[in-house]
């Protein structure tokens, strides 16, 4: 922490705070399973939320790497700061939990809760330096050779000042709302992410007084300085104008002293479904709680003295420990605001994404899918094909009923008044909306009221589960009867973030896959105690059976003397008992190529047990999301599309697919596309050390520099043909 100042005096603290609801419910909070298995050493397990911290500080990586253009680098760092949010929000939060509730709950490596805590602090605290040192020493300098000036009230002009303080008197003031904290004033409520003043002000007799503001968040961060060269660019921060003008809000008064500080609480608020009549307002209740989750960071202005500190600490109710002192601006996530500037020299190249076939053919998608199976990779194919095949079915009169699962779809969605177009038309239209998905849950309540408006038969999801599989079904009248036809998906149904989000979407009307998508809606929709499918695996029926079936062949095939390989595309990798498989295969001699780019828990190169487990992750321009798995087996290869990561929640607490790429051509150009091009990278790509740590992959001399997402990128551009051309190699 930065040293106190001199000045010792101590402000009133006012009246004591009785403790949150929300600190109290943490005693009524059910023990998570952890997943680990007792008879494996913690020794072979990386930390959940270390391994995670990990890959923010790839993402940091991102920000310093002079490759990316300039703008790009600032959105990155932005990234990290939001990312940051949300870790301490959900993650930190539930281990917090744990340790007021005197829960000792052993990880798979081993460390209990206060010991997570510890070394998260430590860590986070390395974080945010590295962050503000590459904010202002890196950053912070080059905007302002582009012409992009973020600038402290004392680095402008009186004029410059003058028309801010207009500004503040017109927009600001009226919507600010100070609040004393003394005996007759309780300490404020303080909300989530805010951003706020802590004010010292002094009487005409010279007795303090302490007082809260919060800078709104009504208004724009970063506030532009009119009067501005064209194609220059001024900004001061929000909170750096309010301290400036203080004065307007304590007439009378002197202000002494201001200090910026950030709250982050806790937003895993748990929906208690088994006791909830109405799901949507238990969920609605909980959104509401969330406001006031206890708090699990506080973010102060280095320069906050000692003195002022002991008063957030006190009343917010937190550690030392839990305070984290950096210098200014706090919150960061703001930055991405810079994006909206027209200088598109700063930025990436614009991209849209490539389209298919059948739309530069002007055939129908239904007409497509019968010719053959269509595999798309976002963002370099277009997500339009995805849209198109709910449109088509809206208008076609052919199809009778449309079922679908939404997940997260944004506050924009076209799906939505097309599937109510379709209710509206006469169709059947079935969605399962995932009110549970988290930060998105308002959004869906929305959509799901919009949809029952409209008469589509709405549900909510399964108690007890969240339903984060992929999945749409059309049902259509042929004259040889009826067929349906198949989306299934690696990404949500967002256009959003298939823009931005590395996915894959299959198109079929196979008729075993037909059947097993018609099961699985019956079970999402009705009752039914299914175990076994034809092609699809089902989480939590039968997808971590197949996958340790799948594992336990390949360590077979190596046992015979055969190449066994497998090759995993994930975001994460968690889950103790599939790392214990996974350990198992490369003792046995399997090949393990791991393409991770999140959370990775197993150790990979550990003398007797991982020598043959390579993993690495790639950080680049666009989002790595999908979920692909590779099997050699023995020559005659397998490959598996999945909505889910190989964590626990996803194996055993969600509802997710996966399922087959049978056609053996296109089954062939996912894999050179997706997995070899990934393991051939030489410039985004970190390899994980067997300590924990990433190391980034240097070309030698002479070696050529590849960089996957730019090869895939160049593909596309020069036309050549996509995944999604490859004819079905058996109609």
């Amino acid at each position: 922490m930065a040293q106190d100042t001199p000045d010792t005096r101590k402000l009133p603290t006012g009246p004591r705070k009785t403790p949150r609801p929300a600190r109290g419910r943490k005693q009524q909070r059910r023990a998570r399973p952890s997943g680990h298995s007792p008879s494996l050493d913690p020794a072979l397990y990386i930390n959940r939320e270390l391994s995670w911290l990990e890959f923010n500080q790839r993402v940091l990586d991102e920000a310093l790497d002079p490759r990316h253009p300039l703008l790009e680098r600032v959105k990155f760092l932005s990234i990290v700061s939001s990312n940051l949010d949300e870790f301490f929000m959900i993650r930190v939060a539930a281990i917090q939990e744990q340790i007021l509730a005197d829960i000792v709950e052993y990880t798979p490596d081993g460390l209990v809760p206060a010991q997570q805590s510890r070394a998260i602090t430590e860590r986070v605290s390395l974080m945010l330096k590295e962050m503000s040192r590459c904010f202002w020493n890196v950053l912070h300098p080059l905007l302002r050779e582009a012409g992009i000036h973020l600038l402290k009230m004392s680095d402008i002009t009186p004029d410059d000042r003058l028309r801010l303080s207009e500004y503040f008197a017109q927009e600001m003031y009226p919507v600010l709302t100070p609040l004393a904290f003394d005996p007759g004033h309780p300490f404020p409520y303080i909300s989530n992410l805010s951003l706020n003043l802590a004010v010292v002000v002094t009487t005409s007799q010279g007795t303090e007084r302490f007082a809260r503001v919060k800078v709104p968040d009504v208004l724009p961060r970063l506030v532009p300085i009119p009067g501005s060269e064209e194609g220059v660019y001024r900004f001061v921060w929000l909170e750096d104008l309010l301290a400036a003008n203080l004065g307007m809000l304590f007439p009378g008064l002197t202000v002494k002293e201001s200090y910026v500080f950030r709250v982050t609480r806790n937003a895993d608020i748990e929906i208690q479904e088994d006791e909830a009549e109405d799901l949507i307002r238990s969920i609605e209740e909980s959104i509401r709680l969330r406001r006031f989750g206890s708090v699990v960071r506080v973010g102060v202005e280095e320069t906050m003295p000692g003195r002022i500190r002991e008063i957030l600490i006190e009343n917010l109710e937190v550690s030392p420990e839990e305070v984290y002192p950096v210098r200014p601006p706090l919150g960061l996530s703001h930055l991405l605001a810079l994006q909206k500037l027209p200088r598109p020299e700063l930025k990436d190249p614009s991209f849209s994404g490539a389209t298919s076939g059948a739309e530069e053919e002007g055939e129908d998608i239904f007409a497509a899918i019968r010719r053959r199976d269509i595999v798309l990779h976002h963002p370099y194919d277009g997500f339009n094909p995805v849209v198109q095949f709910i449109r088509n079915a809206v208008s076609d009169p052919n199809v009778l009923a449309i079922k679908q699962t939404l997940y997260r779809i944004g506050k924009e969605s076209p799906l939505i008044p097309l599937l109510a177009s379709a209710a509206e038309l006469g169709k059947q239209v079935a969605v399962l909306v995932e009110l549970k998905a988290r930060f998105d849950e308002e959004n869906n309540i929305g959509w799901a009221k919009q949809l029952e408006r409209a008469g589509v038969h709405v549900v909510y999801g399964l108690v007890g589960l969240k339903t984060h599989g992929k999945m749409a079904l059309v049902v259509r009248k042929e004259p040889d009867g009826l067929r349906r036809y198949i989306h299934l998906g690696t990404g949500n149904y967002n256009p959003v973030t298939a823009k931005i989000y590395t996915d894959l979407s299959f198109f079929t009307c196979r008729e075993d896959i037909a059947q097993d998508a018609t099961e699985v809606f019956n079970f999402l929709t009705g009752y039914s105690n299914r175990n076994e499918f034809q092609k699809l695996a089902v989480a939590p029926v039968n997808l971590r059976e197949r996958l340790t079936t799948l594992i336990d062949r390949e360590i077979e095939h190596a046992r015979q003397g055969r190449e066994a390989h497998l090759i995993f595309k994930m975001n994460s990798l968690t889950d103790a008992r599939i790392i214990a498989e996974l350990y198992r295969a490369s003792q046995a001699g399997v090949r393990i190529d791991c393409i991770i780019r999140g959370i990775c828990c197993l150790r990979p190169g550990l003398k007797g047990i991982s020598e043959n487990i390579h993993v690495r992750s790639i950080v680049g321009r666009f989002l790595e999301h999908s979920r692909v798995f590779f099997f050699l087996n023995g020559g005659v290869p397998e490959l598996y599309l999945s909505s889910a990561d190989l964590m626990g929640r996803n194996l055993d607490r969600r509802v997710e697919l996966m399922f087959p790429l049978e056609d053996k051509g296109i089954a062939a150009e996912v894999r050179a596309e997706v997995l070899d091009t990934a393991l051939e990278d030489t410039v985004s790509a970190r390899i994980l050390q067997s300590d924990g740590r990433y190391v980034r992959l240097v070309p030698q001399d002479g070696e050529e520099q590849r960089e996957s997402q730019r090869i895939i990128l160049g593909r596309r551009s020069s036309k050549e043909r996509p995944l999604r051309a490859v004819p079905r190699d058996n109609p």
